[in-house]
């Protein structure tokens, strides 16, 4: 018999069955992680572990192997998976609005407006373009601006090159239109990181067909194997007051130029 101690929790009764050793048997599959035998379906938290064992390969099995694919695959999906259908929405118009919202400056043209946008949007001063960035976009600077100077990122420009530059043109990889966000990949058009960070300007130019509904929708067109900088808006943060203070951790502005449809 055990003592009780005055004013301690009592402990639960147990069932004296119920033993580590009553649990169900489990087995491996052909995947290598585990599962229980007879196969009776796995908890959320089973299911979300034995994903993460897949991916990682932890499991004993090859990480994110054929069966672990055919299993997320499976998984029931009841849920809401959009909350604007491009049928039924104009999801161009909605990311305007969102990013909008977040102060940035957007301008919807038809893509053979582009090169005049582009013109004028600009400051005068240095402006860096990233391999990879359409040229057309580019064309009207030489006429119509002769006061912007042009620059590559090759070989890379140092942190104060880039801080002294007067901003950055870049492309994207996929916008979103529910949360005005822009994704970038870095990949042709848009440069390393540190080009859309450090300038105090940013122009990027967003295609219309690059608009997703949503994050999901946008997630399923990237590589998720590459980095990945999602934009909202202009740099901006605010002190205990509320005292808004933008440019801090990035661009001062951010200047949206939506292309199309024709």
């Amino acid at each position: 018999m055990t003592a009780s101690v005055p004013g301690a929790r009592p402990e639960p009764e147990r069932d004296p069955g119920s033993t580590s050793a009553s649990r169900p048997a489990t087995s491996t599959g052909q995947d290598g992680h585990p599962s229980p035998a007879g196969g009776p379906q796995l908890n959320s938290r089973e299911q979300i572990l034995r994903r993460i064992m897949a991916a990682t390969g932890n499991g004993g099995g090859p990480a994110g192997g054929p069966g672990a694919d055919a299993a997320y695959a499976a998984l029931p999906r009841d849920y809401l998976r959009a909350h604007h259908d491009p049928d039924e929405h104009d999801v161009v118009a909605l990311f305007a609005e969102r990013a909008a919202d977040y102060r940035a400056v957007v301008q919807r043209v038809p893509e053979g407006d582009v090169p005049a946008a582009v013109a004028r949007a600009l400051t005068d001063g240095l402006l860096v373009v990233p391999e990879g960035l359409p040229a057309d976009w580019l064309a009207q600077l030489a006429t119509d601006r002769p006061d912007v100077v042009l620059t590559g990122d090759d070989p890379p420009l140092s942190a104060q090159a880039l801080d002294a530059a007067a901003g950055v043109i870049t492309g994207c990889a996929v916008a979103i239109a529910e949360t005005g966000t822009i994704i970038l990949d870095h990949g042709p058009g848009q440069g390393r990181r540190a080009l859309t960070l450090v300038p105090d300007f940013h122009l990027v130019i967003v295609r219309h067909d690059q608009i997703a509904a949503d994050l999901p929708d946008a997630m399923s067109r990237l590589d998720p194997v590459r980095p990945h900088t999602l934009i909202s808006g202009p740099s901006a943060t605010s002190d205990i007051e509320l005292v808004r203070v933008e440019g801090v951790h990035g661009p001062r502005t951010l200047h949206v130029l939506i292309a199309g449809p024709p």
